[in-house]
């Protein structure tokens, strides 16, 4: 909890372990039991939203047997601002999710993402990119790149609203700082290529 309510509001680059344990009362040595560095604490807090926000993609899609209603829900759940779940009093998940958005793509633009890899520290990722692709799947059984869909949706929702709040003129919702145009924005996009690829298929 602490660390993510110092990585929100001072940034990953200003965040180490020693502002940490001065903020817990404990010894910046007993951080680094945990952790070997600060890197590998935000793939961890990565990890663990991911794995939490499968589970909220799984929740709300459960009974839904409509793959375009489902995909619109993950859409919804990507786009808009989190609620902190106050099940989880360990974890802000509202803060988590805009540490994602900032700070997310540093868990794995390294020079070590291969090593990180094989330790199957981005599994979380891969296991929510693959779930939606199969939804994807649902929707479109012939669609020939349901992953590449996947994860673009996701990173694509984050970046948009990133542009939104602190680099407008990269979108078309600066002015209005408006979540639902981010929303109808990537059901747009989404629906188009499936349709698209649908239409090509029955031409050739």
């Amino acid at each position: 909890m602490y660390s993510i309510q110092l990585i929100h509001k001072n940034g990953f680059e200003a965040f180490t372990f020693r502002k940490l344990a001065e903020l817990i009362g404990t010894t910046e040595a007993s951080v680094y039991r945990y952790f070997e560095n600060k890197h590998r604490l935000l793939i961890y807090l990565a990890a663990w939203y991911w794995t939490w926000l499968q589970y909220q993609v799984k929740y709300q899609t459960n009974n839904i047997n409509d793959p375009v209603v489902k995909l619109k829900m993950i859409i919804k759940l990507l786009a808009t601002t989190v609620k902190d779940d106050l099940r989880t009093s360990y974890v802000d998940e509202s803060l988590l999710h805009q540490i994602i958005i900032t700070e997310g793509s540093k868990t794995y633009l390294t020079k070590r993402v291969s090593e990180d890899n094989k330790d199957q520290l981005f599994k979380p990722y891969k296991d929510l990119c693959a779930h939606i692709a199969n939804i994807i799947i649902e929707y479109n059984p012939n669609y020939r790149y349901p992953k590449s869909l996947a994860s673009t949706i996701i990173e694509m929702a984050h970046f948009q609203n990133f542009f939104k709040d602190y680099l407008p003129s990269l979108t078309d919702f600066g002015e209005t700082k408006d979540e639902s145009n981010t929303v109808s924005y990537l059901e747009d996009m989404l629906f188009r290529v499936l349709r698209k690829e649908n239409c090509e298929l029955v031409n050739l």
